[in-house]
């Protein structure tokens, strides 16, 4: 009996597991991290929205620290170098809507052909058409000389 319970012990499961709990339970664990992203909000950052208002309000200035500022905006955009002191440069996108353009009109037949004539005479595969990003807001924050204590910073929302 003894050696049952250290045979499960050197398999990597607690003796008071059942097999089938065990598993349960790195299941759980293996959902939970591949969740955790997007419960967390990496999803703002794909879709170009990374700088979020309210951690905005939640800088101090002279008292909020640079690890607080890569932990709530992750890194910037930009790092300018001055004499007074590192300054981060954040920006945020959204989409662009077309103004005036039906979506459901007739395609002409020429357009919906995935090949054109350049100037030359040459067939050319037609570059795909990509979405449009409109600036939404742009953080700058400075630092002070000692690059981890935040001097001043702005906010602007378009």
């Amino acid at each position: 009996m003894d050696g049952m319970i250290n045979n499960r012990r050197r398999r990597g499961r607690p003796a008071n597991l059942a097999p089938g709990r065990f598993l349960f339970s790195r299941g759980a664990m293996i959902m939970l991290i591949l969740w955790l992203p997007l419960i967390l909000g990496a999803w703002s950052d794909i879709s170009g929205n990374t700088i979020n208002p309210r951690f905005v309000q939640r800088i101090k200035d002279g008292q909020t620290k640079k690890h607080e500022i890569l932990v709530y905006f992750g890194e910037p955009k930009e790092v300018e170098r001055t004499s007074e002191g590192p300054v981060f440069k954040y920006a945020s996108y959204k989409d662009a809507s077309p103004m005036g353009v039906k979506r459901d009109r007739e395609i002409n037949p020429q357009s919906a052909h995935p090949y054109f004539l350049d100037d030359e005479k040459k067939i050319k595969k037609v570059a795909p058409k990509k979405e449009d990003k409109v600036l939404r807001s742009t953080l700058i924050i400075r630092f002070k000389p000692d690059g981890e204590t935040v001097m001043s910073h702005e906010y602007t929302e378009y």
